[in-house]
């Protein structure tokens, strides 16, 4: 049986429903990120998950027992938060024992628990420190190192590194995913960033309005998403209307392309910036609109007739100018979506 099973959980505020029927299932041992736009309802279920929330209908169960209905201090999880949310007036070593002291685990064992937790998060100088002489990255691994201590069956994130700068965003992104292979945890850890979700993740959930829309793990659906938003909201891609025929198609202006399956009719494709080739081209359809160079690779948007392309190209001596003329060259099959073309698409 896996770890965390989660069964057509819903939540209703009124008559507004914020959840739609959602089933999930963690293996022990698995880093799992729910990703989504704001609003999503990635949040309540994490809150329902952790008893702050309860669930109009559903059923939740960790560890084979079921926990809809524990008190939240019962439920053997640990949370660590967006903001921390450390006690301002505690040392780092009484915030982590704060939780072990609550539950009347024993003191030879709390040390132990809190030796460990410092150790593996690199805080075992600052034990005495109170939170205000702390820096943001070292508050946050204070927050992780508590919910270690408690030894849960589950731990969740919810956004812990969102409010850090991008450097400092990167290191702990990295010093998270080796923390989670050391202790082997199950994780559930919500974000709406992208970057982070395909760099740690060993399987994706993507919500949006309150339902999950597809589940898989990152390559599955950068390379091959089912529909049109798990493709947008994973990454850059183009979303373009294809005539197919079979495994053939042919795009708005002409260019013939092949499809990664067979399919007739008025067909939608994404197609990632990087899996497109572009050439200066007198002749050529499409006009350069705005070049972005970012080092190791060009960005280019192209216009060809009412539609944006958007092109990645890496290893550049030298960039196209906006205003050129080019040709746009199809790398490979593109990749043919679930979603029905719309009429005006088409």
């Amino acid at each position: 049986m896996s770890e965390l099973d989660i069964s057509n959980i819903t939540k209703d505020y009124g008559s507004s429903r914020a959840l739609h029927p959602i089933s999930l299932t963690v293996e022990r041992g698995e880093f799992v990120t729910i990703l989504g736009p704001s609003g999503c309802g990635k949040s309540t279920l994490l809150r329902i998950l952790t008893g702050i929330s309860q669930p109009s209908g559903g059923e939740i169960w960790l560890g084979g027992k079921r926990i809809d209905q524990t008190p939240p201090e019962a439920r053997d999880i640990a949370m660590v938060f967006q903001s921390y949310a450390l006690f301002p007036h505690m040392s780092v070593a009484k915030n982590l024992g704060f939780g072990l002291r609550m539950k009347k685990v024993a003191r030879d064992e709390r040390a132990r628990r809190i030796a460990h937790a410092l150790d593996i998060c690199n805080l075992a100088g600052l034990v005495d420190r109170m939170p205000r002489q702390l820096s943001g990255g070292q508050q946050q691994r204070v927050a992780l190192a508590r919910a270690i201590v408690m030894q849960p069956s589950l731990l969740l994130f919810d956004e812990p590194l969102s409010n850090l700068d991008a450097k400092l965003r990167d290191t702990l992104r990295h010093e998270l995913t080796e923390l989670h292979r050391r202790i082997g945890a199950t994780s559930l850890y919500v974000t709406h960033d992208q970057a982070e979700a395909m760099a740690m993740s060993d399987r994706i959930v993507v919500m949006n309005a309150g339902k999950v829309v597809e589940i898989g793990t990152p390559l599955e659906l950068y390379r091959a998403p089912k529909n049109a938003f798990t493709a947008g909201f994973l990454g850059q891609t183009n979303l373009l209307p294809v005539v197919a025929e079979g495994v053939q198609g042919c795009l708005p202006w002409g260019t013939p392309v092949s499809l990664d399956r067979a399919a007739s009719g008025n067909v939608q494709v994404s197609v990632r910036p990087e899996n497109i080739g572009i050439r200066t081209d007198r002749a050529g359809a499409g006009t350069v609109s705005t070049v972005y160079f970012m080092g190791a690779n060009a960005l280019y948007s192209v216009e060809i007739g009412k539609y944006h392309v958007r092109v990645s190209q890496s290893g550049v001596e030298s960039l196209i100018e906006a205003g050129a003329q080019v040709t746009l060259d199809f790398l490979g099959p593109v990749h043919l979506l679930n979603d029905v073309c719309s009429a005006e698409a088409a």
